[in-house]
């Protein structure tokens, strides 16, 4: 098989053989760890920028199947779902509410997004408030645990980290079981530069870290996605005991969740949907305690994943969604919001050539193929 690279030349990749991977539908024993998992889009359907989702059902819901074999739970309705990225509020309510049912069915965890995302437009901060709770509150009637996502809308309106502070506040003092915090860094959606009040990311997280310890018990943990795995070793060390750290690092995630002796992060990742079976085994390895094996389980995962959330970082749920594709687990490349348009035909063919040496692939013949329509459809030819 031929890919072709950014200078105009091709390069040779030999399929390997895929491995066959254990199930491992038990949670892990030692470490907590969720999957985001992204929206398969229906191809009769006019998915386009700024028509509503339409999704393939049956795909979408095959794919959750597929996490939960491997012990993870779900993250749903998050930005892997291309929340603020054409996943509109009647799609996020059904997609919780159906996805909720196969964790209840599977003995599953999910966690699912509640932002203010179904507002057109918000003026104060009460109506911020109030547009988070009625989010909150579907998703908790859907029989979801509650991950409060960074709200576009309160970026725009707040002037101080008071203002962040203030709603939040309000917001934890009224959900019914511990929440998830979720501060989605500037790479990951420019629209949250400047999270809870400051450019400073020190001083940003001094902010965090109060309201975390003073909301302690209504905190199941957070999940910071700031790419720096420094500063997740300073924050997690920081956190008021029993309050867990979701790794979001997609850079550094192996590490981060074998932690340093005295703490580990735990899991809520993108990147897990893309490596799920590999993550699988190494965590199963983590559980014995064999932390050599866990290692080398995880290496072979790192530099599809750092390629697949390369710059422009929001844009690798494309990636998400094409290594879905080629793996049989959906049967089209299409994207809510046409979304399968933005990242390139090279990158693509690097994601192919990476899942394909980590072992990743099923069905290595059927990747290739599917991989030469994209490309001839593209017009690449050796």
């Amino acid at each position: 098989m031929a890919v072709p690279r950014a200078d105009g030349t091709w390069q040779g990749v030999d399929l390997r053989e895929p491995r066959d991977w254990v199930d491992h539908p038990a949670p892990y024993r030692s470490r907590t760890v969720f999957a985001a998992a992204h929206v398969v889009a229906d191809p009769y359907r006019e998915n386009v920028p700024g028509a509503p989702a339409a999704i393939d059902w049956e795909s979408t819901l095959a794919f959750r199947r597929h996490l939960f074999r491997y012990g993870m739970g779900v993250a749903e309705a998050m930005d892997t779902a291309q929340r603020n990225m054409g996943l509109d509020w009647p799609a996020v309510v059904e997609l919780v509410t159906r996805s909720a049912e196969q964790a209840r069915e599977a003995g599953a965890r999910i966690a699912s997004g509640a932002g203010t995302d179904h507002r057109a437009e918000l003026r104060t901060l009460a109506e911020v408030t109030d547009a988070y709770l009625e989010q909150v509150a579907a998703i908790e009637g859907a029989g979801s645990q509650v991950i409060v996502m960074a709200s576009r809308h309160l970026a725009a309106l707040a002037s101080s980290a008071d203002d962040y502070l203030a709603v939040y506040d309000a917001v934890l003092g009224q959900v019914s079981e511990p929440v998830i915090l979720h501060w989605l860094g500037e790479a990951f959606d420019p629209h949250l530069a400047g999270y809870w009040g400051s450019a400073d990311v020190d001083t940003a997280t001094a902010t965090f870290l109060q309201l975390v310890e003073t909301h302690a018990d209504r905190v199941d943990g957070v999940k910071v996605s700031l790419l720096s795995a420094e500063h997740e070793v300073g924050l997690r060390a920081a956190l008021p005991e029993g309050v867990r750290l979701y790794t979001g690092d997609d850079f550094h995630y192996p590490e981060l969740i074998r932690g340093d002796g005295t703490h580990h992060s735990d899991a809520l990742l993108g990147a897990f949907a893309a490596v799920a079976p590999a993550a699988s085994a190494a965590l199963a390895a983590l559980d014995e305690g064999d932390v050599a094996t866990y290692d080398a389980e995880m290496a072979p995962t790192l530099a599809l994943s750092r390629h697949v959330f390369s710059a422009p970082t929001y844009y690798y749920k494309t990636g998400i969604a094409f290594l879905a594709w080629l793996s049989g687990h959906q049967p089209g490349f299409t994207m809510v919001s046409g979304l399968q348009s933005a990242r390139s035909v090279v990158h693509l063919s690097e994601v192919f050539a990476l899942a394909n040496e980590a072992r990743l692939l099923p069905d290595p013949d059927l990747a290739a193929h599917r991989l030469g329509l994209l490309l001839e459809t593209a017009g690449a030819r050796p």
